[in-house]
């Protein structure tokens, strides 16, 4: 029996109706862009821009993204009177937003800018309504330009909704409406983790991230410093859309190749240092659960989920694994190797990290991850100012020839490099864990349950006689709600993943702005497509991570791989000893004795120690 479709007419043609959740959805998928400010498929309808207007018979205009679509409705969506009324919206957003279009970070991909030519607004016929307000610094990975602002909220609602921060709100009333963080205070002042995720939807030039290009080009311009690269994995699926390649289209060479044409003396690959976080972070959780340890196991990658930890469950900071992150793991590592390897005094040495994330560039400034007053990572760029660097360069990214990363530090395996995904560092951890569970490498077609777009994943996996409970979770509201669970001794999963951005790294704040959703699934599946295609799939096969701990680490997990690899978590504003008290720490998980012997080579370090 047939069911007959259920439609509405559009401008005079008939759309079917497929479970669209708003009429706005209806009508983009009958090929029809209009426009909008606040209204993001991941956050709530807020109906603020009023942009997206259209004229429903019988019920004059109204926001689509607010109207349910319901059979025989008669939508007109261009009418002259809707048309005149967009464009009055947009001077009335331009009236009150400083127009330095020439000179903003967003004007590549400022929606303000698009509508405003797509629309026809050559002039503005308003005053401007509000008095110039100083730019906002403060924060170490953030830029927040007040003037900016169109108050269209999706930086709140992002905050609020996918993050569970609300690190900024809405403040005042009437024509002193703003945007701001609580108190007026700055945004490095008060709960901001920065994830970036405010910059990532913004569509103006309101909030940014903040740029280390200046300080990197000074560096290549210093006589006899080498300035080196280390890149992440997932900036390679995704500087391409800026370029106008697909995303998920991997130009790691073409990355390369403009990076020693620009002058980098060497580029390495931040998936290596991803390897070693496996090898050590895998021997890490088989210690815990063979002595009876802190578990679950929560990662330790993501700089603004160790930062959500620490400010909102600190309770919970023994239970996160001691490795630094990729990045630090590499600065560390390079700081120590590199003078030697390129023959200059370690005060030559530049580190340049080129990563998909904001949080990194406050990762690489906490004073953990210093030595001697120097960072060991010196400037961390995002995806989109390496393409601000290539386009001053005026290179034709295109044409470029792929090259190679330099060893040793430039060699990676499939493990290494699916660490941009949300459920990549869980499953590089399991193939690890797996082959010393079950004496015997296991094909890592079989270590793919992590994999999923779902906010929140849990999966069970039989390691021979023992199971493996593991969460992957992305986004921070999923990861408090875990949080609590585990607080509450309800969790009883051995290892949790967290990031901070949807999708995980491909999400970043950092990456090329897009609204599409699709553009995240195709960087997700281009990762995978890249780890797959490399000639080895587990972290413990690298063969230069095998020499670097022959030579200089000596037994994974042991004292000097400890030193240079790992790190000691501690709660803000509190002395060590305060933090993860005995009744803050969350259930201790009994040793499973599947696991005893399973990695002898390990000297297994207390949670949080450091020698």
């Amino acid at each position: 029996m047939n069911i007959p479709a259920k439609t509405l007419t559009l401008n005079g043609r008939t759309a079917v109706l497929g479970g669209e959740r708003n009429l706005l959805e209806v009508i983009r998928k009958a090929g029809i862009e209009l426009p909008t400010f606040c209204y993001h498929s991941e956050l709530s309808v807020y109906g603020a821009c009023r942009l997206c207007i259209v004229d429903i018979e019988g019920r004059g205009l109204q926001a689509s993204c607010a109207v349910k679509p319901e059979p025989g409705l008669v939508v007109k969506t261009h009418t002259p009177e809707l048309r005149e009324i967009r464009r009055i919206n947009l001077e009335l957003l331009l009236a009150g937003h400083h127009r330095e279009c020439t000179t903003c970070g967003k004007s590549r991909s400022c929606k303000l800018l698009d509508l405003a030519n797509r629309l026809g607004v050559d002039s503005v016929r308003f005053k401007a309504t509000r008095p110039a307000a100083p730019i906002d610094r403060s924060n170490p990975a953030l830029e927040r330009d007040p003037n900016k602002c169109i108050l269209c909220g999706d930086c709140v609602r992002v905050c609020q909704e996918v993050q569970d921060v609300g690190a900024i709100d809405f403040a005042h009333r009437g024509a002193m409406a703003a945007v701001l963080p609580a108190f007026g205070r700055g945004l490095g002042e008060g709960e901001c983790v920065f994830c970036g995720q405010c910059a990532r939807v913004c569509p103006t030039g309101a909030i940014m991230p903040k740029s280390d290009l200046p300080g990197v080009w000074q560096a290549l311009g210093a006589p006899g410093r080498k300035v080196v690269a280390q890149l992440a994995p997932a900036v390679r699926v995704a500087a391409g859309e800026a370029f106008g390649m697909e995303p998920g289209a991997d130009v790691t060479g073409k990355i390369v190749s403009a990076l020693k044409a620009i002058g980098f003396a060497a580029v390495y690959d931040t998936s290596f240092a991803a390897d070693l976080t496996v090898v050590e972070e895998a021997a890490e959780f088989l210690a815990r659960k063979e002595k009876s340890g802190k578990l679950p196991l929560f990662t330790s990658c993501c700089p603004a989920w160790v930062r959500f930890c620490e400010q909102y469950h600190p309770g919970l900071l023994p239970h996160l694994s001691t490795c630094k992150s990729p990045q630090q793991m590499f600065g560390a590592l390079a700081r120590e190797r590199l003078p030697e390897t390129l023959a200059v005094p370690p005060g030559d040495v530049t580190i340049v990290s080129i990563m998909p994330c904001t949080a990194k560039k406050a990762e690489a400034q906490r004073p953990e991850f210093q030595r001697d007053g120097r960072p060991d990572v010196d400037f961390v760029m995002t995806t989109q100012e390496l393409v601000r660097m290539i386009t001053e360069a005026g290179l034709d990214f295109k044409r470029l020839p792929p090259e190679s990363m330099d060893m040793p530090f430039g060699f990676t395996t499939g493990a290494g490099v699916i660490f941009g995904n949300s459920g990549g560092v869980s499953e590089a951890v399991l193939r690890c864990v797996a082959e010393k569970v079950v004496g015997r490498p296991v094909p890592s077609a079989e270590l793919r349950q992590t994999r999923g777009e779902e906010g929140r994943r849990e999966v069970e996996v039989k390691l021979g006689n023992a199971t493996v409970k593991l969460i992957v979770v992305h986004s921070l509201k999923n990861a408090r709600a875990v949080a609590e669970e585990v607080l509450a001794g309800t969790c009883d999963a051995d290892l949790i993943e967290v990031m901070a951005c949807p999708g995980g790294c491909v999400g970043g704040a950092g990456q090329p702005v897009s609204f599409v959703p699709e553009v995240r699934q195709n960087r997700c599946e281009g990762l995978y497509d890249v780890g797959g295609n490399l000639p080895l799939h587990r972290s413990q096969e690298n063969p230069f991570v095998k020499e670097l701990y022959r030579k200089h680490l000596g037994k994974i997990g042991g004292p000097a791989a400890h030193h240079l690899l790992h790190t000691k978590h501690t709660c803000p504003n509190q002395t060590p000893p305060e933090c993860g008290t005995p009744n803050s720490g969350g259930p201790a998980h009994v040793g499973s004795s599947h696991f005893s012997g399973g990695c002898p080579s390990v000297v297994p370090p207390e949670p949080g120690a450091r020698p």
